[in-house]
């Protein structure tokens, strides 16, 4: 059975992730085996992706807790198959993106460097 293509990521959604994270101290976009990743000190932050299933997914860290509840809310969230603090989010045409902005800054300051995710304002839980 072939498999199919994976579609690129439409670049105004890759430019509105990137107008995100390239904001943060020393975060930088690279091309990943598959879409898009931004990483800090050799960690990834963030990766984003088309599926074969012609869906579009973004990967970012969270804590532990977060996890378990953004798994247990259903779509467009899910747990990643790989790693336990991996969020993952299917983006479409509905996609909230400042809580995205907001996800992506909280995965940014935990596998930053100390010194770096200190430089960066979040609001106050």
């Amino acid at each position: 059975m072939a498999t199919k293509e994976r579609p690129p990521v439409p670049e105004e959604w890759v430019l509105r992730i990137a107008d995100v994270l390239t904001e943060l101290p020393e975060c930088t976009t690279e091309p990943a085996w598959v879409g898009t990743r931004w990483q800090v000190g050799g960690a990834t932050v963030a990766h984003v992706f088309g599926g074969e299933d012609q869906l579009f997914r973004i990967t970012f860290r969270g804590e532990l807790d977060e996890v378990m509840a953004f798994e247990h809310l259903g779509p467009p969230y899910f747990r990643a198959g790989w790693g336990a603090n991996v969020i993952g989010m299917l983006l479409d045409d509905g996609t909230d993106w400042t809580e995205l902005a907001e996800l992506l800054t909280d995965s940014y300051c935990l596998v930053a460097p100390k010194q770096l995710a200190s430089r960066v304002a979040r609001p106050d839980p």
